[in-house]
């Protein structure tokens, strides 16, 4: 309800002339006791304000908590093509009209009108946690309106926008991906297992086929809708009052617009060109010309020893070495719930990713709302490879799931993925967790074949040698993506054709890369999406941050891996504040530096000798460790990582770790026992 003004007695505006400093404490204590409410006409009013506040507050609250569950149950359901039914029906349909509920609540100027108004009512001194977590709450309910708000005919642009891109989800979903083999038999295989082909496939053919699959996206998806998308996403845009539409993006979620984030990308940019460059020589120099074509780069330099390190990696022990890893971290779920679905299978989405049906939160009661997460990967268990893929993936979207878990304000707005939270902020926790994998230390604990026997390190002494010279590729391919938009947004209309993206596309790849990418620009799953458009300057920025933390980390404890100060400080400093601290602020915060390109740059130009002497001392560490605390490597029978796991494969639930025998170790023993009878099915066929 509106607030009504109440004429104060002339006796109280002598006493706010008589002592102003008296009566800010007055007010203050009155805002947040009822029980003192009652003595004075001036505490009434700043008391009732609060009172109708918090009851905005628990209705927008549970509003936007209920709407979004709705949408995220369409999208998890249409995204892993589960069955529909008239108990619980999926498509493309329903997946747009609840998301556009979801975000009508959001932009629904009445209620961001009410809500700065009863923001503006409320006094702020005094600090009591009642009161202050009711301005927590109110502050990102305003935040997230102003970033919703659609005005003029933004609002229908929107809407038209949101049906072609769930169409082109659709289509996307169903469409019959692979390759041909050289007897002319065409492959079914998913953007997951082309990209493993071109990297462990010993035929140069297949590695091609694989990579004209990747390519046969792009051409799809701009017959499909993304051409009017693009130009309905920048009509938005501008429509909005921004420059277009990634400037709409960046700024919402950053907090910083596209001018300003080119300005750190282009000095990044620029600062390891050269690096490219050398690494693109190097390449050629160690394997010939034919190196360079896209289906050869990533085979050439690591194909054999993938093969060598896949036994290490078995995929069916990659969610308990994940949970064994995570626990000796001290890392905490809280509480929470996570369906995972691993497998890849047919007319699944084409991309790993992490979702929170219900986001955790701290109710006004107290009370903790625990979070529920979806999270899926593309592991293909037969083939070579897949197992450190999974791996890493699983560290990744877990690490989300972490993060998510533990965001400790009062509304679930502060715990989402979407605007106004910094994509930065999101994919620096996962990041930071999924580079462990990549750790000489966590390999010689972790990295065990199916007989408990650890990775020889002179295997992890070739994988160096093999792949750091080329470790710039990857900043470079990250880079490639944003450039890609940026230009792709400021693109004028006429030119925004499905001929023009497509070549535009292999400009960006040539320009930024060096040559054509081994994955084609427009098979990144996230340039189609609406709700990861616009989001690789993200993994950038992210990544500066995790070179930046684990630098911290290393100067501070010495070692990552194992240490049981990294969750405890990673929850406090990163995870509790969810979106209301700035990114940059709290990285600062942590590491005690403004956040920089520095320390992965220097990581970068790090020498292969240097590398491998300092992964070798990490990796002797470790072995010491264990020897001294006489360790059963391959076995762990206490992971207590505070949460539910639940694994599926569409439709079918295959173990349920609050039922099971065992818990998540219970779990996890299932799980392994599906994954060998696929896998055994797969060898019979």
């Amino acid at each position: 309800p509106e607030l009504k003004s109440i004429q104060r007695p002339s006796t109280t505006v002598s006493c706010m002339k008589f002592n102003r400093g008296l009566v800010r404490r007055w007010l203050s204590i009155a805002s947040i006791m009822s029980s003192t409410m009652s003595t004075s006409a001036f505490g009434a009013t700043a008391g009732e304000a609060a009172i109708q506040a918090q009851a905005f507050v628990n209705r927008f609250n549970d509003a936007y908590a209920t709407k979004h569950h709705a949408f995220e149950e369409q999208f998890w359901g249409t995204k892993m093509a589960l069955a529909s039914t008239d108990e619980k029906p999926f498509s493309a349909e329903l997946l747009s009209k609840t998301k556009q509920e979801m975000e009508s609540l959001l932009a629904d100027e009445e209620k961001l009108k009410e809500a700065k108004s009863l923001r503006s009512s409320l006094v702020e001194d005094g600090g009591a946690s009642s009161q202050s977590d009711l301005i927590k709450a109110l502050d990102i309910i305003i935040r997230t309106g102003d970033v919703y708000i659609m005005t003029g005919d933004a609002k229908s642009i929107r809407e038209q926008t949101t049906q072609i891109e769930s169409n082109l989800e659709k289509a996307r979903n169903e469409m019959e991906l692979g390759y041909t083999k050289p007897d002319g038999v065409f492959e079914i295989a998913s953007s997951v297992a082309l990209r493993n082909l071109m990297r462990t496939s010993n035929e140069e053919s297949i590695r091609k086929a694989a990579y004209e699959g990747l390519r046969s996206i792009g051409p799809f998806v701009c017959s499909h809708g993304f051409v009017d998308i693009v130009k309905n996403r920048n009509k938005m845009a501008k429509q909005l009052g921004f420059v277009d539409y990634y400037d709409y993006k960046v700024t919402n979620a950053e907090g910083f617009n596209k001018a300003r984030l080119f300005e750190i990308l282009d000095g990044l940019e620029k600062g390891t060109k050269p690096l490219m460059e050398e690494g693109r020589k190097e390449l050629q120099r160690r394997f010939g010309d034919d190196a360079l074509h896209p289906w050869n780069t990533g085979y050439m330099m690591a194909g054999s020893v993938v093969k060598k390190m896949d036994p290490y990696f078995p995929f069916s022990k990659s969610v308990e070495r994940y949970m064994q890893s995570f626990a000796a971290l001290q890392i905490s779920y809280s509480g929470a719930t996570m369906n995972l679905d691993l497998l890849d299978r047919p007319k699944k989405y084409s991309n790993g990713f992490c979702h929170w049906p219900v986001p955790s939160w701290k109710k006004p009661d107290g009370t903790w709302q625990p979070s529920v997460t979806n999270f899926t990967s593309l592991a293909d268990p037969t083939a070579v490879g897949s197992g450190i893929t999974a791996l890493t993936t699983l560290m990744h979207e877990a690490g989300h799931a972490a993060h998510f878990a533990n965001v400790k304000q009062p509304s679930p707005l502060n715990s989402q993925e979407r605007a106004p939270t910094s994509v930065a902020y999101a994919e620096n926790q996962s990041m930071f967790l999924d580079s462990i994998v990549g750790d000489a230390a966590w390999r010689a604990k972790y990295a065990l074949n199916e007989e408990g026997a650890q990775i020889p390190f002179d295997i992890i002494e070739e994988e160096i040698r093999a792949t750091h010279p080329f470790a710039v590729f990857q900043l470079r391919a990250m880079l490639a993506v944003s450039y890609f938009e940026k230009a792709l947004y400021e693109l004028p209309e006429e030119e925004v054709t499905s001929e023009r993206i497509q070549s535009l596309a292999d400009e960006i790849e040539e320009s930024i890369q060096g040559g054509f990418s081994a994955r084609p620009m427009l098979s990144v799953p996230h340039i189609v999406s609406d709700e990861a458009s616009c989001y690789y300057q993200g993994y950038t920025l992210a990544e500066m941050s995790v070179h930046q933390t684990r630098k911290y980390f290393k100067e501070k404890y010495g070692y990552i891996v194992d240490n049981p100060n990294v969750g405890p400080t990673l929850s406090k400093a990163y995870w509790e504040c969810g979106n209301s601290r700035p990114f940059l602020e709290i990285v600062k915060e942590l590491t005690g530096t403004d956040l920089s390109g520095e320390a992965w740059t220097n990581a970068l130009k790090e020498t292969v000798e240097d590398k491998i002497k300092s992964e070798k001392k990490e990796y002797d560490d470790m072995l010491v460790k264990l020897a001294k605390e006489g360790e059963e490597k391959d076995e762990c029978n206490d992971i207590d990582l505070d949460m539910v796991v639940r694994f599926v494969d569409g439709d079918t639930l295959i173990s349920d770790s609050s039922v099971v025998e065992g818990g998540l170790l219970g779990a996890c023993k299932e799980f392994e026992k599906f994954v060998a009878d696929r896998v055994a099915a797969a060898k019979e066929s």
